[in-house]
């Protein structure tokens, strides 16, 4: 009875060894190939997004083959259609947006400059005066070093159309490959252990790739709602703002905050009141709370119920590691490892097959 429970204990302190040590590894790999890995993960995530079409059409009984030429097909007609209508649309308003930012600057210098000359509290002078010249000293910093911010960014864009042209060509292989590949990689697991890694693959793979699909939806209606709510309420780079906003709600919890910093700007700068703020503000509170109370209980079929505190530590360090791509495949990670921990919790590993 004691050898077998220490026989238990054994193998479950190998498993969280090997944890460990695969956790160090992967983290020693993304950062130190973390444009290569970029690359790869791009195109998993196209993979895994068209592969259920795949499986819709050989349903149909058309050939996996056939299948892949007929996606292939519609998507270069709307990548197409993207190119000549849009991509013109947002390189003019990039180009206006960096052509302009000169002038922000001396509009934001403008008005910290009277914000100091006008400001004068009635109650510990020389403390608040210490603050508010420390405030708009790093401003001054802030503003200073931010056309090098959208230039350096500029050329993270460039850098980033390589893997845009590379990824065709390794979507295309994965889909193509995808049996022979889960074959290969079953084939190498431990007999032992078979069932309860495919049952653990079953269930990450549900719940992974429900977060994914729906966070692209949900990030496409939220850009769409915040563009038209910017353009209505006539705020500069209605456009560029929405997007921005599709993409920072992939952030839980500070996104929303995100979102709104760069509408804020522009409408203050434009309109200097109070009003502009409020109704820059009102419009995001209504579109966040459309998002978390109606839009995201339809689209998430399955929640991951993750801690929100594991949830930012997961999104600041794999952000740090991996850039954007780290932080769109936080949660999904976390939930992964969530997953992992439960059946490991339960002693699944520690049963004898």
């Amino acid at each position: 009875m004691s050898e077998h429970s220490d026989s238990r204990t054994n193998r479950s302190s190998a498993v969280w060894v090997a944890l460990l040590i695969g956790a160090v590894i992967i983290a020693i790999a993304g950062y130190s190939m973390k444009h290569t890995i970029s690359c790869f993960l791009l195109s998993f995530i196209f993979a895994y997004l068209l592969d259920p079409v795949l499986l819709l059409l050989e349903r149909k009984n058309i050939r996996r083959d056939y299948g892949i030429a007929l996606l292939y097909a519609i998507l270069s007609i709307l990548v197409f259609f993207f190119i000549v209508f849009m991509v013109p649309l947002l390189t003019t308003r990039w180009q206006e947006l960096v052509r302009n930012l000169p002038g922000y600057v001396q509009k934001i210098k403008q008005l910290s400059s009277n914000l100091r000359n006008g400001y004068e509290p009635s109650f510990g002078t020389a403390e608040w005066q210490w603050l508010l010249d420390s405030l708009i000293g790093n401003l001054d910093k802030m503003t200073g070093k931010l056309g090098a911010g959208v230039y350096s960014a500029a050329s993270k864009v460039a850098f980033n159309l390589f893997n845009l042209l590379l990824a065709p060509i390794l979507v295309f292989f994965m889909l193509h490959y995808k049996n022979e590949i889960n074959s290969e990689l079953v084939r190498w697991l431990p007999p032992q252990r078979k069932e309860l890694i495919l049952l653990i693959s079953s269930e990450i793979n549900r719940s992974v790739g429900g977060y994914i699909r729906g966070q692209l939806i949900v990030s496409l209606i939220v850009a769409v709602l915040s563009t038209m709510a910017l353009y209505f309420l006539d705020v500069d780079y209605a456009l560029l703002n929405g997007l921005f906003a599709g993409a920072a709600s992939i952030l839980p919890f500070i996104g929303v905050i995100l979102a709104m910093i760069p509408p804020l700007f522009f409408a203050y700068i434009k309109f200097q009141t109070l009003s502009s703020l409020l109704s820059v503000l009102a419009a995001f509170s209504i579109i966040y709370f459309v998002e978390g109370y109606l839009i995201k209980p339809l689209v998430f079929k399955e929640a991951m119920n993750l801690n929100p505190l594991v949830t930012i530590i997961f999104v600041m360090a794999l952000g740090e590691l991996m850039g954007f791509w780290g932080i769109l495949l936080a949660i999904p990670i976390a939930a992964a490892v969530k997953i992992t921990l439960e059946h490991l919790r339960k002693g699944d590993f520690n049963k004898d097959p």
